[in-house]
């Protein structure tokens, strides 16, 4: 099977695009006006949280037996939302934010970028590498999930 890594360049233009914007404090007076409303920073939170609650079904696709024929087609799915990552992310916030809103962020965009630097692109059939990038992967995926969780209690509560 031929290697395909366009969501890869994909998602390195789109990161490279973020970080452009945000340290070149190139600003969408629009955007920054509409992300100040509550009823759009809470459907486009709900976008980024579906987003990440939908990157773990390839998860389940890989240890649920019934629906392992599915992982490979749900890999690729995986790979191309996560290049549109930092789209969404920009969609929701131009700001990295504060606190605990910084540290999601921060581990957000990295694991991007671990998810794009993905075995597939550095080639290599490495058992101690796929482990570590694996375990990085998904720890980081689950330490966003939990502040995400946690973001969501603290805008519903903290009005």
């Amino acid at each position: 099977m031929k290697s395909n890594n366009n969501s890869t360049i994909l998602g390195l233009v789109l990161l490279s695009a973020f970080f452009v914007f945000y340290f070149g404090n190139i600003e969408w007076v629009w955007l920054q006006e509409l992300q100040q409303q509550e009823n759009y920073k809470r459907w486009s939170g709900l976008a980024v949280a579906l987003f990440i609650i939908f990157q773990w079904l390839l998860t389940f696709t890989r240890i649920i037996k019934r629906f392992r024929q599915s992982a490979m087609k749900m890999a690729t799915i995986h790979k191309w939302l996560g290049a549109m990552s930092p789209l969404l992310f920009y969609i929701h916030s131009v700001k990295l934010g504060y606190g605990y809103i910084a540290l999601m962020s921060y581990l957000f965009f990295a694991n991007a970028l671990l998810g794009y630097i993905n075995l597939d692109v550095i080639k290599s059939k490495g058992e101690i590498l796929f482990k570590g990038w694996m375990i990085f992967h998904v720890a980081f995926s689950i330490i966003i999930s939990i502040l995400m969780c946690f973001h969501i209690v603290m805008v519903f509560y903290y009005k």
